[in-house]
């Protein structure tokens, strides 16, 4: 019987062998079954891990609509600049960089410093703000880690403090603060548009996927106004503020046939281009955010309300004798006895007596409805950022005494903007159409507030005051006839009126027989020691008005004479 060999025992390295293979089949079916875990069970979530890291979602800023005068000249447009930004933690790992980078910025490198340091957590830091492409582009050559450029928009006013007021400015963030930039900021304002990027560690772009959404640029915003009469009044305002080393000034100019403002003009004034000039005792606009006491200019409107009451016509007379008269224990004056005057005459010498007598003897509720209808206690502009309505209170509470200090322009108070809007109305013989700073293709309908034979007769009766022997000789324009009305008013200072302190305003039409411009010119407290409206504000009105309508091509009037119907009143 053959006897059974013993089996050998493998030798040492096969067992090593065996055992290294059969570890790496395992870990070869670990990572295969991991590699199917992260590409089907995990993949979602680990595929928006991924997203959330280097993915990014950012905006592309849009383009702000462009303003245009009424002729296209731009007012504010919007130039492309860059911003610099930041990130902290990897230029603080950079020698030297911080210092370079301020040398380059032109700043203090201990205060850089300092404000990266404290926000060395963050990713994303701006440190420069709407820099002109150039140097932003100078700088971002110097190639300092960590320092990167954003494209943005910046506002740019061609005409700067020409019109500062009127178009007003808008933040570091391109929207309106002031202004038309803040009443149609909606319409200029665009859409940012959006788009997918993939970006590195540092926040640096290094592709860009795909566009989300297209940005939508805004609207264009064409105005009213005519930049060739807007310089004209700019200029004139401003010799007449030095001149007369008044306080402050402001002049509207409006289109009758249409309501349209051709321009609005503020003095002082600013540039919104210099962002250290946009502060707000600067950039108020006096023409329509700043009420006023009218004084004697309001008073074609009450006897607009006298002649529809059908007591007076121009034929009326009113007995002014002895000179002054009492109302419930306080004297009016006139300084002298103008004894028995026609309607003509009370406006041309801008008689306190006559105009007393007159709106004393008229229905309260009819003296009210008229102010109303000409826009008194009313915004003339809605929607204007700022805009008051005045003060114009109910009848019900006129007693005597209020009733005969409204006649002259004290009791209530009016902007500019209002004053002027009343009389591009009468200027349109009666037909109030309402303020616009957009150019129409066509007028809009209007709302008749006064017959228009009264409003021609009241237009007639206003040609006196631009006269040798009426409050403004110095209004007249040679060649045009003005219709109008001075007013000199004391300036209310705490709820008193300060009898020192004067309100200079000349309003008027032109050229009379078929009016085309009303406008409005409001000096405040000039201190050369003229204070009358007839002395202070009616010239300016005479420059501007007079250039503007040869501008603009307007006839001149018919020479008076018998043949003329609207020639200037007898003055009795």
């Amino acid at each position: 019987m053959k006897s059974r060999r013993a089996r050998r025992p493998l030798p040492a390295y096969r067992w090593r062998a065996q055992l290294i293979f059969g570890i790496l089949v395992l870990v070869a079916l670990v990572m295969v079954g991991r590699a199917v875990d992260l590409q089907l069970v995990d993949y979602t979530f680990l595929s928006r891990q991924g997203d959330e890291r280097f993915l990014r979602v950012v905006s592309v800023p849009a383009h702000r609509g462009v303003i245009t005068d009424r002729h296209g000249l731009p007012l504010a447009v919007s130039a492309p600049v860059d911003s610099i930004w930041v990130n902290p933690g990897q230029i603080l790992r950079t020698r030297g960089a911080i210092a370079r980078l301020a040398q380059a910025l032109g700043a203090d490198p201990w205060t850089l410093r300092h404000d990266i340091t404290i926000n060395a957590n963050l990713q994303f830091l701006y440190v420069a703000h709407q820099l002109p492409p150039p140097r932003a582009h100078a700088i971002e050559a110097l190639g300092i880690p960590g320092v990167y450029l954003r494209r943005a928009y910046r506002r740019y006013y061609p005409a700067g403090e020409v019109t500062g007021q009127l178009i007003g400015f808008t933040n570091m963030k391109d929207q309106g603060e002031s202004g038309l930039e803040l009443e149609y900021n909606s319409w200029l304002t665009g859409i940012d548009g959006e788009k997918r990027v993939i970006e590195d560690r540092y926040g640096q772009i290094v592709q860009q996927v795909d566009s989300i959404r297209p940005t939508r640029p805004g609207h264009n915003l064409v105005l009213s106004i005519d930049m060739r009469i807007q310089y004209l009044a700019y200029r004139a305002l401003k010799a007449a503020i030095v001149a007369q080393r008044a306080r402050s000034g402001c002049m509207v100019v409006i289109d009758v046939d249409t309501g349209q403002v051709l321009a609005l003009v503020d003095q002082p004034s600013f540039n919104p281009n210099d962002r250290s000039q946009l502060l707000p005792k600067l950039y108020l606009n006096r023409a329509i955010d700043y009420t006023f006491a009218p004084g004697s200019s309001i008073k074609p409107f009450f006897i607009a309300a006298a002649l529809m009451s059908g007591r007076y016509n121009d034929r009326s007379i009113v007995n002014t004798s002895p000179g002054y008269i009492d109302v419930q224990g306080h004297i009016f004056s006139d300084g002298i006895d103008l004894g028995r005057i026609n309607i003509a005459t009370i406006l041309a010498v801008s008689s306190n007596v006559g105009m007393a007598h007159v709106a004393l003897s008229l229905p309260r509720p009819l003296i009210w409805k008229t102010l109303r209808d000409f826009g008194f206690g009313q915004l003339a502009a809605p929607g204007y950022p700022g805009e008051p309505t005045g003060v114009l209170l109910p009848y019900q509470d006129w007693r005597p005494l209020r009733l005969a200090t409204m006649s002259h322009g004290y009791g209530l108070t009016v902007t500019a903007l209002q004053l002027a809007h009343a009389y591009a109305t009468l200027g349109a013989f009666g037909l109030e159409r309402p303020i616009s700073f957009l150019r129409e293709s066509a007028p809009p309908p209007g709302r008749r507030v006064m017959p228009a034979a009264l409003a021609r007769e009241l237009l007639h009766m206003m040609l006196g005051v631009a006269t040798p022997r009426g409050t403004a000789p110095a209004a007249a324009i040679p060649g045009y006839i003005v219709a109008g009305k001075t007013g000199t008013s004391w300036i209310d200072v705490n709820g008193r009126y300060d009898h020192h302190r004067y309100m200079a305003v000349f309003a008027g039409v032109a050229p009379a027989t078929r009016p085309r411009l009303a406008a409005v010119v409001v000096i405040k407290q000039p201190e050369s020691g003229l204070y009358y409206g007839g002395l202070v504000a009616a010239p300016v009105f005479h420059v501007v008005i007079g250039r503007a309508l040869r501008l603009m091509g307007v006839a001149p009037d018919q020479p008076l004479g018998p043949g003329n119907t609207l020639q200037v009143a007898n003055l009795q």
